[in-house]
């Protein structure tokens, strides 16, 4: 029998490890946070007043950018667009206005299982008084009212929610945790403070698997928890009768959570116009941080994805807080921004 010499040891411990590195490197996730989450609003000024007032946002950033990198970032030709940062504790949302060209309004049937939905989650400290604060400033509802998620369901019982809308008929929810569920933040002392942070951002979903494939196996997110949930407290809170709901819920390594909302019934949501731009009025965005946003265009595209830049983009200057993006879409048209400084 052939007989190891202590080099070839050596060198085949060697190759081994090389290889765990690559693999190590290899599973690095193309996502590495999820810093923020672009609304699209007409007037922003208008947005402002109601975050802040309504909602306790306050103003962190307010610009304005155009020119060539951007519209290839955006897809958008000849855009100027104003970009307004508001931050609710620890968490963000981008108000995006597109002062030119102007995009497609909301559809007027728009319904909450339509696959261009997408809201964010708003905690609070108390239900009740939350949403008695959101009557007395005439929100438009799109819940009957607030529900409470049946015990039954051990992962969502407990949870109380709300839906309603911007003033631009964009879907927002707050959120109550029990104290069984949700992060250790939400049930920390929050004194005076109702509206607490963003805890995370929910999108319609044709096929939760083809959905895995783009948050979970391409921009490396993991599964935090599953739930299916139905019932008249479920068809009340998203206004959809005979709603039953497969919802997914995925995290970065830090930022808000995406919740994936596959309705197993009714299956009649609408898919996103095919021709969506960035200007359109269903176009949020999830603006995620990446280590190397040439890798994560390459990576979408190796998965078979749908790039909204012409691949990765260096901006013209850094007004929107990062100096390289790549603008890309899921299965169903939802849009994520992969930036880094």
């Amino acid at each position: 029998m052939k007989k190891f010499r202590p080099g070839s040891l050596a060198a085949l411990a060697l190759a081994a490890c090389w290889l765990l590195l690559a693999g190590i490197a290899a599973a690095a996730p193309v996502a590495t946070s999820v810093d923020s989450v672009g609304i699209p609003v007409t007037d922003a000024d208008r947005s402002i007043q109601f975050y802040a007032e309504v909602l306790s946002f306050h103003k962190v950033a307010d610009v304005e950018v155009a020119g060539s990198s951007y519209e290839h970032l955006f897809g958008v030709f000849g855009m100027r667009l104003r970009l307004v940062r508001m931050q609710l504790g620890d968490e963000s949302i981008e108000l995006m206005q597109f002062l030119a060209p102007r995009g497609r309004p909301l559809p007027a049937d728009f319904h909450a299982n339509d696959r261009w939905f997408q809201h964010v989650a708003i905690i609070v400290g108390d239900m009740d008084r939350a949403y008695t604060w959101l009557r007395a400033h005439k929100v438009e509802s799109a819940s009957t009212g607030p529900q409470l998620l049946p015990d039954w369901n051990p992962n969502a019982g407990g949870i109380s929610a709300f839906y309603f809308r911007d003033p631009d008929g964009n879907h927002l929810e707050i959120l109550h945790f029990p104290a069984s569920k949700g992060a250790a933040k939400w049930h920390s002392p929050a004194g005076a403070r109702l509206f607490l942070g963003v805890d995370h951002t929910a999108i319609a979903v044709a096929d939760t698997d083809a959905s895995l494939r783009f948050y979970r196996d391409t921009l490396g997110m993991k599964i935090a928890g599953t739930s299916e949930n139905y019932g008249t407290e479920q068809e009340h809170l998203n206004n959809v009768f005979g709603a039953r709901l497969r919802i997914t819920a995925l995290r970065a390594a830090s930022g808000p959570g995406v919740e994936l909302l596959e309705y197993l019934a009714p299956r009649s949501g609408r898919a996103a116009p095919a021709d969506t731009q960035a200007n359109d009025h269903w176009h949020w965005q999830i603006n995620m941080t990446s280590p190397d946003v040439d890798a994560a265009a390459a990576a979408v595209r190796a998965g078979g994805f749908t790039w909204v830049s012409n691949g990765a983009v260096t901006l013209e200057s850094k007004a929107l807080g990062y100096g390289r993006g790549v603008l890309v879409r899921d299965p169903d048209g939802h849009a994520s921004n992969l930036v880094s400084p």
